[in-house]
């Protein structure tokens, strides 16, 4: 073989396996030895970056060394300009995926400092990876010399015709972003709808909202209608609430032994039950002469809407061991029913034995 015909080559050649060699290295030690400085710093924007870049970097370092093995070459201008013109436009596009990646755990780290217990809805997270991807499809298009100009005035102009052929899906698209930006509901939520339905927000489509009851189903709520409908958010200003539960004494009870005993049993469960805010003083509010009871309210507080199904479960299974004991009395429903009898009703005897009085008569039951 005539190792002459390959000496032009080996500039070339040795470029190549430069950058191959780098490739290998930067996706071997110099990653690795990035991730360990960074976790050393107090901002994880480092990280993120990182985590964008790790998979991309390899290939950017070895499309380098091909467009300086292709200046090296002993070939044509041309050939050169046309391998350079390819790598750009394969780091245009790994650019763009990793940029894509970035946008997205940027948006995910907003969410999360911002108190929603998802990372993003997709519909934020699609339409930033669209404005990604249109961008760097742009730049692609102008590298290889394609005139961007008449390409969005016919974007334009075909916008206009798929707006007025797709006014619902967009009503729904527009309402998500609405629904995304000003925060009425948030991923992770707890909210009733208008129907009585509750359960938490699962996540913000392009077309519709997804909400998890607590028997496990998926509502599936249009988001135009959504963002018109009168909802209660539970997690809104803050997850803690009031759990508020109504109780009834007998009349002859002692209310202020009721008030002392039904607020120790309220405190110990408070301390005691997964979901309650320990700190919190609970204390109860008479409101009515019932029609066989003194009615009352308890409050307590929970740290969310569903803890306090376990709250009020423990609560109301103590109360009840401590009134046995205690002689506190929780009457049964009842009700006095009068009966008038005219003399036309009476049996003969017993008009003749009230001398034909027709006075009205009354019994009591209990």
């Amino acid at each position: 073989m005539d190792t002459t015909a390959l000496l032009p080559w080996i500039p070339a050649l040795s470029a190549l396996a430069a950058g191959s060699l780098l490739a290998l290295l930067a996706r071997v030690l110099v990653v690795r030895r990035m991730e360990a400085l960074f976790r050393r710093t107090a901002s994880d924007l480092d990280d993120l970056v990182l985590a964008a870049i790790r998979r991309h970097l390899s290939l950017w370092v070895l499309l380098g060394a091909l467009v300086v093995a292709s200046r090296l070459a002993p070939s044509s201008e041309h050939v050169a300009l046309v391998v350079a013109r390819l790598c750009t436009l394969t780091f245009l596009a790994s650019l763009t995926f990793a940029a894509a990646h970035l946008g997205s755990a940027l948006l995910a780290r907003s969410a999360s400092s911002s108190g929603a217990t998802l990372a993003m809805t997709s519909l934020a997270r699609n339409v930033l990876r669209i404005a990604v991807f249109a961008i760097g499809g742009l730049l692609v298009l102008a590298n290889l010399g394609v005139s961007i100009t008449p390409l969005l005035t016919a974007l334009g102009v075909g916008s206009l015709a798929v707006a007025l052929a797709l006014q619902p899906t967009l009503s729904n698209l527009f309402a998500g972003v609405h629904l995304s930006l000003a925060r009425p509901i948030r991923v992770g939520d707890f909210v009733e709808l208008e129907g009585g339905k509750q359960g938490f927000v699962v996540d913000i489509g392009w077309r519709a909202t997804r909400i998890r009851e607590l028997p496990n189903n998926i509502v599936i709520v249009p988001n135009a209608r959504l963002a018109d409908m009168v909802l209660v958010n539970y997690a809104m200003p803050e997850p803690e609430q009031a759990a508020l539960v109504q109780l009834g004494v007998a009349y002859g009870s002692d209310l202020a032994k009721v008030e002392r005993v039904t607020v120790e049993v309220a405190r110990e469960a408070l301390q005691q039950v997964e979901g309650a805010v320990a700190g919190f003083e609970p204390f109860i509010r008479y409101h009515t002469f019932g029609d066989s009871s003194i009615d009352f309210s308890v409050i307590l507080r929970v740290r969310g809407f569903v803890d306090r199904y376990l709250l009020v479960h423990e609560f109301i299974k103590r109360l009840h061991r401590r009134y046995g004991l205690e002689g506190i009395e929780i009457p049964f429903p009842q009700r006095s029913v009068h009966v008038v009898r005219t003399r036309s009703e009476q049996p003969e005897h017993e008009a003749r034995h009230h001398g034909g009085n027709d006075g009205p008569r009354q019994q009591t039951q209990g």
